[in-house]
């Protein structure tokens, strides 16, 4: 098949084109043209189109060529879906775990929970929502796939501040004592991009099953914030001590973005047995080893 993948020399996105070129798929990728993909790349292999997906007007201009599926990594999905809806026959976006908002159930479904926190999630979910009721009524149907928190080499890992710090890095790796939260413990989920891609490889060749559906990517299970801890300690060898603070001065004094400090708050444990049962879908890689790849690939990197 002819596939189009916006965002494809992103994290996601560069496992998939991988996947998608292995088996055989003309494979194509739309970016901005600021990442520069070096001979002898596996994604060398792919054509590459300079695009702004942010500009409906550039995406018109994309669907003159016919593409069979369509993917959307960067977030503009509306975007991307309007334009080839009556051109291609499946387009497939990437959303997030947290545009269901704070979860009331885990492992959570893909099933709303309450109103995102976040603006732009929300303004996007309601988008999703949008296109799964069209799915179907035009020559495309639509598929989101919502991500947790992703993981892996090619990016610094989530870190126990709730954000990608290298300098936190460094402070684990150290053995800086980690703050968090006192009272019950958040869920904390991270998977493996090459995991996420395949759930989104299972999407391009299974339309049919896919099509009009909502689906989560993860892992096979998550852990606690001091089990996240631990596992680091793991990984560097070194005792990291966990000091418990109150919620109050954590948001204030040692994490106060709500970005950050949401990983703390909210589980994060999707509900992947709609993608098992429809997609087959089956997670490689767990928690502790997505996190020992990704930071195995920082110390490659010469980050750490």
């Amino acid at each position: 098949m002819k596939i189009l993948v916006i965002g494809g020399t992103g994290h996601v996105g560069t496992f998939l084109v991988k996947q998608l070129l292995a088996q055989g798929h003309d494979v194509v990728i739309g970016s901005r043209g600021k990442t520069i993909v070096p001979e002898g790349s596996p994604l060398y292999n792919a054509k590459q189109v300079v695009s702004n997906s942010a500009d409906p007007e550039s995406l018109k201009d994309m669907a003159e060529d016919r593409y069979e599926v369509v993917i959307d990594f960067p977030g503009t999905a509306y975007n991307t879906y309007k334009a080839f809806r009556d051109t291609a026959s499946h387009v497939i976006a990437c959303g997030s775990l947290w545009m269901f908002g704070y979860p009331h159930v885990v492992p959570t479904p893909e099933i709303r929970q309450e109103k995102c926190p976040f603006e732009g999630y929300e303004n996007r979910y309601i988008q999703i929502q949008e296109m799964i009721g069209d799915s179907g009524k035009h020559r495309a149907v639509f598929t989101a796939i919502m991500l947790p928190n992703i993981c892996g080499p090619g990016k610094k890992p989530l870190e126990t501040m709730g954000g990608r710090d290298i300098n936190v890095h460094r402070a684990l790796k150290e053995g800086k004592p980690v703050y968090l939260p006192d009272g019950p413990e958040a869920l904390i989920g991270p998977c493996d991009a090459e995991d996420i891609a395949n759930l989104f490889a299972l999407a391009v060749n299974n339309r049919t099953a896919a099509a009009g559906q909502i689906f989560n990517a993860g892992s096979a299970y998550s852990v606690t914030a001091s089990r996240f801890v631990d596992i680091y300690s793991d990984i560097y060898d070194v005792k990291i001590p966990i000091e418990k603070v109150s919620w109050q001065h954590y948001i204030d004094e040692i994490s106060p973005g709500i970005d950050n400090w949401w990983h703390f708050y909210a589980h994060m444990q999707p509900d992947i047995s709609k993608a098992q049962c429809l997609l087959g879908y089956y997670p490689a890689y767990t928690p502790e080893e997505t996190l020992e790849r990704a930071v195995r690939w920082m110390f490659d990197q010469k980050l750490l």
